[in-house]
């Protein structure tokens, strides 16, 4: 007698639990010759405003840290990332339809590129701050801080190593992130949060959401508590216009869609895209 496979339905991550979603919707998950895989959940809007206010509850003490503090944090990630390779392997390869070599190539860049994220939280302040030169008897000086909770609509192209290239630069300067996972490749973001939920990264810094970018990218993009977006995940032009309307009701910083290479060495731009820069003058002698 054959032993039938235990179908699986995952949860939503938000504020370091796995609830169901709200509405109580389902989707199938499948892989690359369309096999089912698994159930996840589908949020909803108020899963969405959830997630937000998680995100807005981890702010505070997430981006009072020592900037080396999150750099260990992230690092810590990486290396459960690296613990849980072959779990990955699998994932990115039924998502994408590659076999398994080609598939720990991916898992290891995905690995290497958190790791570089890691390095630039105690390095970020000194390349982005500066000492600048005033004609007055003051000191003048500008540092980096975060925005605050960032939307993050994740890339469905690279399951994982897209998903990694664009959340660990929200978090690595302080931001907290809602992320929206690629509706057909869901697994390797669900995988990715059970790492998060283990690891030392506190609740709400990080929430995912699985369902239809399409629904809730409208909800985050005009909601008043998210600071930022990024829109890598929106492939339509004029959906992508709209959401940027939304979002200037209360001046969100936007990252516009793109088509990156994620192989290639990020620079620190989509840091610097979430940062704000606060000047102090200061009277000099005092």
């Amino acid at each position: 007698m054959s032993r039938l496979d235990v179908r699986k339905t995952y949860k939503l991550y938000i504020g370091g639990a796995f609830p169901r979603s709200e509405s109580g919707h389902t989707f199938e998950v499948s892989d690359a010759k369309g096999r089912f895989l698994a159930n996840a959940a589908k949020a909803s809007r108020k899963d969405a405003r959830d997630a937000v206010v998680a995100a807005r509850k981890a702010f505070g003490g997430w981006a009072g840290r020592t900037p080396y503090n999150r750099g260990q944090v992230l690092y810590r990630v990486a290396e459960m990332i690296e613990g849980r390779h072959d779990q990955f392997t699998s994932d990115v390869a039924a998502a994408e339809g590659l076999t398994k070599p080609q598939a720990a190539k991916k898992v290891d860049a995905a690995i290497d590129r958190w790791v570089w994220y890691a390095g630039w939280a105690d390095k970020l302040a000194q390349v982005t701050g500066n000492a600048n030169q005033v004609a007055g008897p003051f000191f003048n000086l500008s540092s980096p801080e975060p925005t605050g909770v960032v939307a993050v609509v994740a890339p469905a192209d690279d399951s994982l190593l897209g998903l990694v290239s664009v959340l660990a630069p929200v978090i690595v300067s302080g931001n907290t992130a809602v992320v929206v996972s690629s509706y057909e490749r869901p697994l390797p973001a669900i995988t990715l949060a059970e790492v998060l939920a283990t690891s030392d990264v506190p609740g709400g810094v990080v929430n995912v959401l699985t369902g239809d970018a399409d629904a809730l990218a409208p909800w985050l993009a005009a909601h008043l508590d998210v600071n930022a977006l990024d829109l890598t995940g929106i492939t339509d032009a004029e959906g992508a216009a709209e959401l940027e309307a939304e979002a200037a009701v209360n001046l969100k910083r936007v990252l516009r869609p793109s088509a990156p290479d994620w192989t290639a060495t990020p620079g620190i731009g989509r840091m610097t895209t979430f940062l704000e820069t606060k000047t102090v003058w200061h009277p000099v002698g005092v």
